[in-house]
């Protein structure tokens, strides 16, 4: 079992940053591959980006590259997301997720956290 806890959502400006981190439980931390996705209101949960166990493989949806950076520090049992030049459309709940897979498909994950809302101010 691994238990999610994401922090670090809020409302900010357009063209600001922040940081969001997934705490997780679990001494098994380290062998699961981890993702963000995120839900806007009457929107499909989508994929934003996601890094392999390792670290050494990142994948990224079209829209976040260039301005979303996701990293990990296995050492915590943390994963983050840096999010840069935040456009209003960036608004969403924004979820963690663990899993065995690197993919882009919300269903393939096994674990999630509860989300944290992210608002961006045009």
């Amino acid at each position: 079992q691994v238990q999610l806890v994401e922090s670090g959502g809020g409302l900010v400006q357009a063209g600001g940053s922040l940081r969001l981190s997934c705490a997780a439980s679990g001494r098994t931390f380290g062998s699961y591959a981890m993702g963000w996705f995120r839900q806007a209101p009457g929107k499909e949960r989508e994929f934003v980006a996601a890094i392999s166990w390792s670290g050494g493989r990142t994948s990224y949806a079209d829209f976040v590259k260039g301005r979303f950076t996701i990293s990990r520090d296995n050492a915590k049992n943390t994963v983050y997301l840096q999010m840069n030049s935040l456009k209003a459309e960036d608004t969403a709940v924004y979820y963690c997720a663990a899993g065995r897979l690197l993919t882009a498909f919300p269903t393939a994950w096994d674990y999630w956290g509860q989300g944290t809302q992210v608002t961006v101010s045009s």
